[in-house]
């Protein structure tokens, strides 16, 4: 399968973790600080320039409130 960080996929992961912030009242400010890591972070995560490995993506989860499961089965939802 080729890898692409502006594929489809790749496309609707972005969009998702912005609405999961966004869904939790949080600019990438606040979010990056939860985190402990920079603004920049955030916004390379929501544009698709930086690919989270699955402890990231579980970490942006739990800042969130949203349960990893969860965010994995909206993720699935997207690309019906």
């Amino acid at each position: 399968m080729k890898k692409s960080l502006y594929s489809h996929e790749q496309q609707q992961l972005s969009k998702l973790l912005k609405q999961i912030r966004l869904g939790a009242g949080l600019r990438q400010e606040d979010l990056a600080q939860l985190l402990g890591r920079p603004q920049s972070f955030v916004s390379k995560c929501e544009s698709g320039e930086r690919c989270l490995d699955i402890l990231e993506l579980r970490q942006v989860c739990q800042a969130v409130g949203v349960t990893l499961p969860d965010f994995v089965n909206r993720l699935e939802g997207s690309f019906k």
